[in-house]
């Protein structure tokens, strides 16, 4: 196996103007001796967070970037991760993972920063794949024990709302979800489309066309039900464009419930303090309305009884996905399994800190029967990590934003890409995905 010769890191910017960490791991060519393979990632931070993510670490000087640098992170890369790794093999993934691990001996990586141990697994990943001339998502796919030729079903954020967006919606992301159609390129074409229909829907209503954080549309509703008005724009959006709604296009949301929760059983929304059964119930009639297929961290990572009344009332209808509840971590995942609880998973590489232990997560869910969903974060960057790894690990499904800003439109390029190369062995996750779920 080759060497690490080089590792070094530097701040540069995300998609909101805020630091980020870009860490170059570089290794030994394994058929040009003296030659060098370098990989290069880039780390994402979200806006909206669980509490039991691994941290994030921030400088915290409010003379740089109102506190939010990542000198330190940068610092701990060429200073502490460095001088340790530079100059050993690692065989497996898995073992320069432990070893950065080993390096920060937390549990949530507060040490040196899960910002930093990212960033230097994730580019190693891509030096090694480099150094063995396999493609990144060829070379996941083998180490994750999956074929790696499935593209995923895009779940496409086209309205924001909540911490993504200033309009006073309290559902954070409203995703179409076009699953039936035979090829992701085609799914991607419709989603594309839908989206301009929706802005030229918006636009006669008044509303503002402004994209939030993920690229979708940020409209300030009026009336006593924005969030029915939102649904009811998209489907309008999905029928005017052609396509059939709740058999070609579904509906999805993200509530990021744990942003409008009171703290003490309440939720804020609408006006109206609600309790879970309330917000569960609402939930329930607007399936009945419109093709919802997916919800998203419906009720707050703390309402675990919440949760458990919810996957039982829904979750035979919907796909019942865990983010700030699972935060990507096993231990809170099998706690879900154990008390069946959702019955998916957000998966976001920076809310576990390294490779491996993000692999570690989706196969302990596919195991479970849970679904699994890639995904992105707010602060993005142009990395397509996410979309290498949704086709090499046969995920089946993929958050990664709006048909706009380039930080979200990089991955869906990626995914065209990896389909074009593929080629008669692609296949496309499609409407089997969601037998369970069509009403």
């Amino acid at each position: 196996m080759s060497k690490i010769k080089l590792i070094k890191a530097r701040e540069v910017l995300d998609s909101r103007g805020f630091p980020t960490v870009e860490v170059e791991v570089s290794v030994d060519d394994t058929r040009f001796a003296g030659e060098l393979c370098t990989g290069r990632a880039m780390v994402p931070s979200g806006a909206s967070t669980g509490e039991g993510e691994a941290l994030e670490l921030r400088d915290g000087d409010l003379k740089r970037y109102q506190g939010k640098g990542v000198l330190k992170a940068v610092k701990n890369v060429q200073e502490k991760i460095a001088p340790s790794l530079i100059g050993r093999d690692f065989q497996l993934q898995s073992l320069l993972d432990d070893a950065l691990r080993d390096l920060d001996g937390t549990p949530n990586k507060s040490n040196l920063g899960a910002n930093a141990l990212l960033g230097v697994s994730m580019a190693f990943l891509r030096a090694q794949a480099l150094a063995q001339r396999i493609p990144t998502d060829q070379f996941i796919a083998t180490h994750f024990g999956t074929p790696g030729t499935t593209l995923p079903i895009p779940l496409m954020n086209i309205i924001n709302g909540g911490k993504h967006a200033d309009n006073g919606l309290a559902i954070q992301e409203f995703m179409i979800v076009p699953a039936g159609f035979d090829r992701f390129s085609e799914a991607l074409r419709a989603g594309a489309e839908i989206f301009h229909r929706l802005k030229k829907i918006l636009q006669k209503q008044g509303l503002s066309t402004g994209v939030g954080d993920e690229g979708g549309f940020a409209p300030q509703f009026t009336g006593a039900k924005p969030h029915e008005q939102a649904l009811t724009a998209i489907c309008q959006a999905i029928s005017d464009s052609g396509y059939q709604l709740g058999e070609q296009v579904f509906l999805a949301l993200d509530s990021a419930a744990s942003e409008f929760t009171d703290g003490q059983g309440g939720y804020h929304f609408e006006g109206q303090t609600l309790t879970s059964e309330q917000m569960i119930a609402t939930y329930g009639q607007w399936a009945k309305q419109f093709p919802i297929i997916s919800i998203e961290d419906g009720l707050s990572e703390h309402d675990w009884k919440g949760w458990a009344m919810m996957t039982r009332t829904l979750g035979t209808y919907c796909q019942l996905v865990g983010d700030d509840l699972f935060v990507t971590n096993p231990i809170q995942l099998k706690r879900g399994i154990d008390n069946q609880i959702a019955n998916a998973i957000l998966i976001k590489l920076n809310q576990i800190g390294t490779v491996t232990e993000t692999l570690e997560t989706m196969k302990l869910a596919a195991h479970a029967g849970y679904r699994t969903i890639m995904s992105h974060r707010s602060g993005e960057t142009e990395d397509t990590f996410i979309a290498d790894l949704a086709v090499g690990t046969d995920c089946g499904q993929i958050k990664t934003g709006s048909a706009s800003r380039t930080d979200r439109i990089a991955k869906y390029n990626q995914l065209l890409r990896l389909e074009e190369r593929l080629g008669d062995r692609a296949s496309f996750a499609g409407l089997k995905l969601y037998e369970k779920f069509k009403k």
